[in-house]
């Protein structure tokens, strides 16, 4: 980091000490004690201009405030059975961790249907595990390593990608504004595994679309990955879908529910959802969990948030007919 990083940090830093409650209060949810490190995220995130990365990182603080996100984790999604739905349908869960101690965290992008439950709900979600993931899991991992760990690796699971998952895109820009504005520079890494045709397709789209720091952080693996993954993670961490030798996912295997890190059954997702209902009960302990969705307002999407929206609307609208069906009649199997 240069002298201009450095002062960079330092003008930031001075001016959130002058930051009033109740922004203060959630300022500290967001930095759990490692203020030296979320600064720079706020600062990568706007090219280190100092004023724009102060602008964003209060506005974040007030849309916190705004929407109740200190208290989100005490919102369960409530009975189990529709948090299942949610679950089923909105494929993510954490798998391990890497080498290094950052956590490991598996998307189903070709799978999820978003199909069980109103976009609240998956927002919601979306949010906790984002929240969860701060507020417990890194804190957790940074004492476990001694030395902070403040960022994640995805792995984003292609595997049944079809050009209808495009109808998809408004609730998926969603959610990637709500973690562009409020929780900037979290992922260290992407890795993309099974991709199919489509994805090439798509990804020569969005690619020049995206920054450089963005486009630096993507690794695009030969078939499941396995291979490249186990260099930097145990086999233990690997995510279900990467952990058959040779190039296809296990989507078609036998494996127990719990051991799909997508799955309600997960460790993972056990911990999540206890931890929740916990929290839930400490604020409320006379009466019972409501049900009902948790609703966020979503900022304003980001400049190449829209144009990414929009030119893979375009690349929907065109693609001939006869060769959409086909697409969407595509199946990947293990030996593609």
């Amino acid at each position: 980091m240069g002298m201009g990083s450095q002062d960079a940090i330092d003008q930031l830093r001075a001016l959130m000490d002058q930051v009033d409650e109740p922004l203060k209060r959630t300022y500290q949810n967001v930095h759990q004690g490692y203020e030296v490190e979320t600064l720079p995220r706020f600062l990568r995130a706007r090219e280190w201009n100092v004023a724009k990365a102060h602008k964003m990182l209060v506005d974040c603080l007030n849309w916190r405030v705004q929407n109740e996100i200190d208290n989100i984790l005490a919102k369960p999604i409530v009975p189990a059975d529709h948090y299942r739905g949610v679950r089923d349908s909105q494929l993510i869960g954490m798998s391990g961790y890497s080498r290094e101690g950052l956590p490991v965290f598996a998307i189903g992008v070709g799978l999820s249907t978003f199909d069980k439950a109103s976009v609240h709900y998956y927002v919601q979600s979306h949010i906790q595990m984002n929240e969860y993931r701060d507020r417990v899991i890194l804190p957790s991992a940074s004492k476990k390593y001694g030395r902070p760990i403040t960022t994640c690796i995805k792995v984003l699971d292609m595997t049944g990608l079809k050009l209808s998952a495009l109808n998809q895109i408004k609730l998926m820009t969603v959610i990637s504004t709500v973690d562009d504005l409020n929780y900037p520079e979290k992922t260290n890494t992407y890795y993309i595994v099974n991709a199919p045709y489509i994805f090439s397709a798509c990804w020569k789209v969005v690619k020049p679309l995206l920054q450089e720091r963005t486009r630096k952080k993507v690794q695009v693996l030969s078939g499941n990955g396995r291979d490249e993954l186990l260099k930097i993670m145990d086999i233990s961490s690997l995510p279900h879908f990467c952990k058959r030798e040779g190039s296809g996912s296990s989507k078609n295997s036998s494996e127990k529910s719990s051991e799909s890190c997508y799955s309600l059954d997960h460790p993972f997702h056990q911990q999540l959802y206890n931890y929740t209902k916990e929290q839930a009960a400490k604020s409320a302990p006379t009466g019972p969990i409501k049900q009902g969705s948790f609703h966020v307002r979503v900022p304003e999407p980001e400049a190449e948030v829209k144009t990414i929206e929009s030119e893979l609307q375009k690349f929907e609208k065109g693609i001939p007919r006869g060769l959409s069906g086909c697409l969407d009649a595509l199946k990947i199997n293990d030996s593609d």
